[in-house]
């Protein structure tokens, strides 16, 4: 059975019922339809946040389709509920862009699903399309000002790094010309989209505290300068107070249920290669306020969503996890072992000895942040007894608590070691992360901690551009902001094509983006791009519905 006709053989509880799983009555929900709803913010309770354990997912270097991070938590997160522990598993919302691309839904797979599936990878509760009309509002918002002779604040239309944002891979609109026309379209000038995934508004939408935070944020965003240099923010086109209003029920962390029926609240979607990538405070929050136990995931390899789950989303909310579940899986190690991807399937421990660095590294730099680990070995019908045993060995012989997952197949049953081992490890966890930098550090003494500490890397090299823009974004006042690095997802190095565990290696720092309403610095490295394209056979192409409104070709 493919993810969808499992979905669709489990018919979903009435969310009336997941809710009172968690004590929150009929009356507080926001229903949209009878299997997902809104909850209200006043649930969040911050004594029972700090009562609460929190469970980080995160992963090896992954392959192009994904090592099962989500797959892993939602197994897990049943788990925990079959063994006792009152638990919520928290995750981010899929982005159309990969859906209709290459990797497909991120709701799970096999038996560890949140539902209902299509609904939560397509338009959802209408997160996405909020947050792409609040960034654009103020897009609008910037260029009618520039237009203005009334109201003019004199924005230079040279210095507006301010872009459009649209939920869907587009490679069209990475660079691209506005308010062509004559003088009725305003002033022409070159300007770009991100996805909505990487775009400011999705950052700060997951770090608010609340709705006041919220706008507040929205009003310290930075959008360009005026012909004196002074910078101008979107406070000063009076855009926090609509952008707010189009946010107001996009703030409210959204109800689902597992196939199981057990609660699972998805909110907040930032990617972790070009944004955080992890879901809202509030949502990890209002988990840790209804359970016992809240599982949740960072987006791509430790690398990218664990360093930033921990040194952005970690410090601005002052939370910390109890355990790290470090997902691996034999045909990721087979492929940083030199195996072609179209042979992961066929047996060789050898190349799985060769991809076992990868881990090592991975292990490593979540070793720095003095959290326990485990490592979940996700389980695939190809992989064979002796690689299963290698693998298992080497975690046993190094001390590292390990356990194979089998969420896809058995869903929380064929995870209950896994969940056992993570409560010893949780149960026993008295201190909180250590940061890998301070705030006060210098910028660039971040991003070299980051990148020796997390990446394994010698140096950090800035090009011309980079340089200038640390210069400016320094002297404005905001050296003591987190970074959240842009890195491909491919490779520990800011180079795709360099798998396993590369060594004698830079990270090449080719411009700056800066957030000041999210309140980080972006450095980008390598190639990596803020609107990524589609292959050239997308998944779009294979998705049907029938007469009968049944959908193919959709996972």
């Amino acid at each position: 059975m493919t993810d969808i006709q499992i979905a669709n053989s489990v018919q979903p509880k009435h969310i009336r019922e997941i809710a009172s799983k968690l004590d929150i009555k009929e009356d507080q929900l926001e229903y949209y339809g009878s299997d997902k709803a809104k909850l209200p913010l006043d649930l969040i309770d911050k004594n029972a946040v700090k009562e609460s354990s929190l469970i980080l997912v995160t992963a090896i270097t992954p392959t192009p389709a994904g090592e099962g991070k989500t797959t892993t938590s939602i197994g897990l997160g049943d788990a925990l509920n079959h063994i006792g522990k009152k638990t919520v598993t928290v995750l981010r919302e899929p982005s159309l862009g990969p859906v209709f691309g290459i990797k497909g839904g991120a709701a799970g797979g096999g038996w560890s699903q949140v539902i209902p599936m299509v609904d939560i990878n397509l338009h959802f509760t209408g997160d996405f399309h909020a947050i792409e009309k609040a960034n654009n509002l103020l897009a609008a918002l910037i260029d009618n000002n520039i237009q203005s002779k009334t109201k003019s604040l004199g924005i230079d239309p040279r210095t507006v790094i301010w872009k459009r944002c649209m939920d869907m891979n587009d490679r069209g609109l990475r660079k691209i010309i506005v308010a062509l026309g004559g003088k009725a379209g305003g002033v022409p000038r070159e300007t770009g989209f991100n996805i909505t995934a990487a775009s400011e508004i999705m950052a700060l939408l997951c770090l608010c505290k609340n709705m006041e935070d919220l706008q507040e944020k929205c009003g310290n965003i930075y959008v360009a300068d005026t012909w004196e240099g002074k910078p101008v923010y979107a406070k000063d086109l009076h855009a926090q107070g609509a952008m707010a209003v189009l946010l107001k029920d996009a703030i409210k962390p959204n109800l689902v249920q597992t196939l199981e029926g057990n609660p699972a609240i998805i909110h907040g979607g930032p990617f972790a290669n070009i944004a955080q990538g992890t879901n809202s405070i509030l949502a990890t929050k209002m988990g840790l306020s209804l359970g016992d136990y809240v599982v949740t995931e960072a987006g791509f390899g430790s690398d990218l969503g664990a360093e930033k789950f921990l040194n952005i989303k970690c410090r601005m909310a002052g939370l910390s996890p109890k355990a790290v579940v470090l997902v691996a899986t034999i045909r990721a190690l087979k492929y940083h072992g030199g195996k072609n991807i179209k042979e992961l399937t066929n047996e060789d421990v050898g190349a799985l000895e060769k991809g076992l660095p990868n881990l090592e590294r991975h292990i490593a730099s979540l070793k720095s942040f003095g959290l326990p680990i485990v490592v979940s070995i996700n389980a695939f019908s190809s992989d064979t007894d002796a690689e299963k045993k290698f693998l298992f060995d080497y975690c046993k012989n190094n001390n590292i608590p390990v356990a194979l997952s089998y969420g896809w197949a058995n869903g929380g049953k064929g995870c209950v070691d896994l969940a056992n081992k993570v409560v010893d490890v949780a149960e026993g966890c008295t201190n909180e992360y250590t940061p890998t930098y301070e705030l006060e550090d210098a910028i660039r003494t971040k991003m070299e901690k980051i990148c020796r500490t997390i990446y394994g890397a010698e140096n950090v090299i800035l090009s011309n551009k980079a340089s200038k823009q640390l210069k400016q974004f320094e002297s404005m006042g905001y050296g003591n902001l987190p970074v959240c690095i842009a890195k491909t997802q491919k490779s520990l190095s800011d180079d795709e094509k360099r798998l396993g565990r590369p060594e004698n290696f830079d990270i090449h720092i080719r411009e700056f983006e800066i957030a000041t309403g999210a309140g980080f610095i972006i450095p980008i490295a390598g190639n990596i791009l803020r609107m990524p394209g589609l292959p050239a056979t997308p998944s779009a192409n294979h998705i049907k519905m029938d007469e009968k409104g049944e959908i193919t070709g959709l996972f």
